[in-house]
């Protein structure tokens, strides 16, 4: 199998724990690209958080895109565009407040530039060094929140979290919901996942499912990792899911992305 795509989640995947992107990473990706294959990030993280490593990586040169806030953001960065976007209303914002006020978790959601919160806190803190975006604390989550966004993230210890995550999935069909880190729960439209935005943008550039390898780490990355034709965990992988995926690789630390270009690209 000649694979043409290359979708690759960014934090405790792509990214080392001191979030950069080993040599290694950096030289088989180079090398994947002038063979023709299309690597495209895929996050959690907004657009803006992402655009760095994109430039790192050199993906306007070689025609190609980005997947940000968990699929809801499908960015062509050639044209400088979004080619897909999809937000959750106000009234659903403003529902997931007074979910996690009943739930005893803190809630974030996202402007173009800014993270919006009415709490402080050493996760809220995790996301602001993540994403490097402004941070506004307000008196008031709602009067803020005058429009529709992208997603929001509940914030919690990660043991209580998980139950949390359990009520929102049964209180909130409507809603997509998935874990991205032990601590961080994604909350965006229905139907949003990284799956189905690799989908929309397999189907436009000509590609099967078969044709792609899909790289992950956590819960957000399952979908993408079932959906494609290889899927691969690094090996730091939630303990839970190691056994669904097709293939396991070395550590984000241990250039676990070059391993997997090695072995499936370069041959």
């Amino acid at each position: 199998m000649r694979y043409k795509m290359l979708v690759l989640d960014l934090d405790d995947t792509l990214l080392c724990d001191d979030h950069s992107i080993s040599d290694r990473n950096k030289e088989m990706l180079m090398k994947a690209q002038e063979q023709g294959v299309y690597v495209v990030l895929a996050s959690g993280r907004p657009t803006p958080a992402m655009l760095q490593y994109a430039e790192e990586l050199d993906l306007k040169k070689y025609g190609s895109y980005i997947i940000s806030y968990n699929g809801a953001v499908i960015t062509d960065l050639t044209q400088q565009t979004n080619i897909f976007e999809q937000s959750l209303s106000q009234e659903q914002i403003h529902s997931l407040h007074d979910f996690s006020m009943a739930n005893n978790v803190d809630i974030i959601t996202y402007t173009s530039d800014s993270i919006i919160s009415e709490s402080i806190s050493k996760y809220i803190d995790v996301e602001i060094e993540l994403t490097q975006m402004k941070f506004n604390k307000v008196d008031c989550f709602k009067t803020a929140v005058t429009g529709s966004a992208i997603k929001c993230l509940l914030l919690q210890e990660p043991e209580y979290l998980k139950t949390v995550e359990a009520k929102l999935k049964k209180e909130k069909p409507n809603e997509s919901v998935a874990l991205s880190k032990p601590f961080f729960l994604e909350v965006m439209p229905q139907g949003i996942d990284k799956a189905a935005s690799i989908a929309r943008l397999a189907e436009k550039l000509g590609i099967s499912r078969e044709e792609i390898i899909a790289v992950g780490n956590a819960g957000n990355d399952l979908s993408m990792v079932e959906y494609a034709g290889l899927g691969v965990w690094v090996d730091n992988v939630t303990p839970e899911l190691r056994d669904r995926a097709d293939v396991i690789v070395a550590s984000n630390n241990d250039h676990g992305v070059a391993e997997v270009v090695e072995k499936y690209i370069l041959v």
